[in-house]
């Protein structure tokens, strides 16, 4: 299984598209698509049938997945985007900011 430099929880950046310059929480991974669901970004109008939830049907605006590529993950300590770097502590891989050298959890 894929890894990738994104997880659940995490804030990021979209440099690329339509939502460049946006931040945003991580919703959803799907690594096995290189793809990320992000709160607010990339916005689509889905259409739906009337069902038990929205009785009304109509026009649903959701989030749609990004690329994995088009993301930088924000630096805990300067709120800034940065790159990732790895390093083992013990038998653990942890993700590092390579600006500040902090550990992201």
């Amino acid at each position: 299984m894929k890894k990738l430099h994104i997880k659940k929880g995490d804030t990021v950046f979209v440099n690329a598209g339509n939502d460049k310059g946006k931040t945003g929480k991580v919703l959803a991974v799907y690594p096995e698509k290189d793809r990320v669901i992000v709160e607010g970004i990339n916005m689509v109008s889905k259409h739906t049938k009337p069902n038990s939830k929205n009785p009304q049907g109509g026009i649903v605006k959701q989030e749609a997945g990004i690329h994995v590529s088009n993301l930088q993950l924000i630096d805990p300590v300067s709120g800034k985007p940065v790159k990732v770097t790895y390093k083992m502590e013990g038998d653990k891989k942890v993700r590092i900011s390579k600006k500040s050298g902090e550990e992201i959890k």
